[in-house]
């Protein structure tokens, strides 16, 4: 195709040798970019796998994310164009990484900003001397040689290139978020929906984007984008919309209902004492039913938490644990028997904040110490499986919680019998 007038003009106009991916140089991103576009199902699809891998590698981000933003958008602003919703979704993870890390509460962009400029006036050698610090404070052999390697990785000047080239996407994102509001009244639902989980990740764009979000409630028919504008408005949002989303808690469709509570139960309740108190009980129930599903609850279409609608539930009922603590841990103790692998780890999580509130300073207490709650939580991560157990990831979790990082461990503290 010619790339005059079309979602690739000026891509030969950029230095793509001179910028860096993953693995180099970045010259073959415009071929990728270009492959798009393509007729051809099977190219698009090696070319997007392949962006996925080289501009945004296992979450992160390079210079080159930033230079690839605006083909992207303009690709999926082009009705001509199939796998729109694609674009958006990878605009999305070039804006802001995996969204598990920004989630239950919301990006905190604030916050990014502050941390890096913080990051930038520092003195390398007074974060070489914490690090120094921080091994001689291992509490164990094991624990201190995970510290030292991570110390040995620390690169100063690699560090802050990474976190510039992150904050850079993010930018480059929030640049191209005009030309892509339209895209919520797009024919294709998935596009709408895509359009919607995009606008999440852009507080400062809520003057713009909160109204037609809002808008998307009243006009669209399709219940995953009903349920992706509900969560996004909740992120983007204030307790003042509150009051606007409670109807949707008593919807038909379950996807909605639970996108209610989730939003909901992020912003807060207002109003009377007791209206506040009802919203929130009602937001609590939807999310501790699906929380403790038997089976996991599947929803094609839903993006936030890689679909893991229970992850997200139980993620969204810590938020209500001041006023819900009991019947928050026993939906999120029952979901977590149920779930096996990483499909373990965000509820795992959730369960241990629920219970135990924060780690204490020298490790858990005796078993017979704790209430019946937390012995039932225990059990629970005892009878999961060996080979969730086998997960680095799963262990940190628990390993953050000063519990045994073993199976084997966690059943002896326990008192349950060994298999």
């Amino acid at each position: 195709m010619t790339e005059i007038n079309t979602p690739l003009a000026g891509l030969n106009t950029v230095d793509w040798a001179g910028l860096e991916h993953a693995y180099g140089c970045a010259d073959d991103v415009p071929g990728q970019l270009r492959d798009l576009c393509a007729e051809d199902i099977e190219a698009r699809r090696k070319a997007l796998h392949a962006l996925y891998g080289n501009i945004f590698h296992q979450g992160s981000r390079y210079p080159a994310s930033a230079a690839a933003v605006p083909f992207l958008a303009r690709m999926a602003a082009d009705g001509s164009l199939p796998d729109r919703d694609e674009y958006l979704q990878l605009l999305a993870a070039l804006a802001i990484g995996y969204d598990e890390a920004h989630l239950p509460v919301g990006l905190d962009i604030g916050g990014w900003r502050h941390e890096l400029a913080e990051f930038r006036s520092r003195d390398p050698q007074d974060i070489r001397a914490e690090y120094d610090a921080w091994v001689e404070a291992a509490a164990d052999e094991g624990e201190r040689r995970v510290r030292e390697m991570r110390r040995a990785m620390f690169d100063y000047e690699r560090q802050l290139d990474a976190a510039e080239a992150e904050l850079g996407a993010y930018e480059a994102v929030r640049g191209q978020l005009p030309a892509l509001f339209a895209l919520l009244g797009d024919d294709d639902p998935t596009v709408r929906a895509a359009t919607a989980y995009l606008l999440a990740w852009f507080p400062e764009e809520a003057a713009e984007s909160l109204p037609r979000l809002l808008s998307v409630l009243d006009a669209d028919s399709e219940p995953v984008v009903v349920a992706t504008a509900l969560v996004s408005a909740g992120l983007v949002g204030d307790a003042g919309l509150v009051e606007r989303l409670t109807s949707f808690l008593t919807a038909a469709e379950p996807v909605v209902r639970w996108a209610a509570a989730t939003a909901l139960a992020r912003l807060g309740s207002t109003g009377a004492e007791g209206a506040e108190s009802a919203v929130s009980a009602v937001s609590a129930g939807v999310l501790a039913e699906l929380a403790a599903a038997e089976a996991e609850p599947p929803e094609p279409g839903v993006l936030f938490h890689g679909g893991d609608l229970r992850g997200y539930a139980a993620a969204s009922l810590t938020l209500l644990a001041d006023r819900f603590p009991e019947e928050a841990l026993d939906a999120v103790t029952d979901g977590l028997s149920a779930t096996s692998g990483p499909a373990s780890f965000p509820v795992a999580a959730a369960a241990l904040q629920l219970a135990f509130a924060e780690p204490g300073p020298n490790g858990p207490p005796k078993f017979d110490e704790l209430t019946e709650r937390q012995q039932r939580l225990i059990r629970t991560l005892g009878s999961l499986d060996a080979g969730t157990w086998r997960w680095a990831n799963f262990c940190e979790i628990v390993r953050q919680w000063g519990l045994p990082q073993q199976r084997e461990a966690m059943r002896v503290y326990a008192g349950m019998p060994q298999e």
